[in-house]
């Protein structure tokens, strides 16, 4: 399968994902240029079902020694079938072959779902240290999706129909953290 339409159906399956999470998802503008900056660098893997269906993608960064999956995500499927479990592990065993020595699975906001999905695959916890400059708020804003006042907003996105979410939601994305 060419890689234009790998990026394709990678983009589908996020695009899918953060929508049942709530989540506006980005313009698929991202996708292609990151692949096009990246390279070889940047490279997507797809897991089907027993019929060839694509139900979880994942879009991965390497860089040195490491791997990062970035952009991942699956379908309504991909969790009776657990093949996110299935794609992180075909990752990690393809970057193995490619001479990676370390698997970074990103950052996770404690104690969310996330969080604990990275702890289960046996991941070693590093607190990252950040320095922010308030303009003009005098505290650091809650946007966290666990926040209460983000939840109707949430709950809406979930029961919006996915096309037009992947319409509007690259409007919106980019004026999120």
């Amino acid at each position: 399968m060419g890689q234009q339409r790998q990026s394709i159906l990678c983009y589908d399956i996020y695009a899918q994902s953060v929508h049942n999470l709530g989540t506006p998802v980005f313009n698929k503008k991202l996708f292609d240029a990151l692949k096009l900056a990246f390279g070889e660098r940047c490279e997507t893997l797809i897991i089907r079902d027993e019929n060839r269906e694509p139900v979880s993608a994942v879009l991965s960064f390497y860089y040195k020694e490491m791997v990062l999956p970035y952009y991942g995500g699956g379908t309504h499927a991909a969790r009776d079938l657990k093949s996110n479990d299935f794609m992180y592990y075909q990752l990690m065993c393809l970057a193995k072959e490619r001479g990676m020595k370390v698997f970074d699975f990103g950052r996770s906001k404690v104690d969310s779902g996330a969080y604990h999905y990275k702890k289960h695959w046996g991941m070693d916890e590093e607190k990252l240290h950040y320095r922010i400059a308030l303009v003009k708020a005098k505290e650091l804003p809650n946007l966290s999706p666990n926040n209460p006042k983000y939840r109707l907003f949430i709950d809406l996105w979930k029961k919006m129909p996915l096309g037009l979410s992947r319409q509007i939601g690259p409007q919106i994305s980019k004026f999120l953290g």
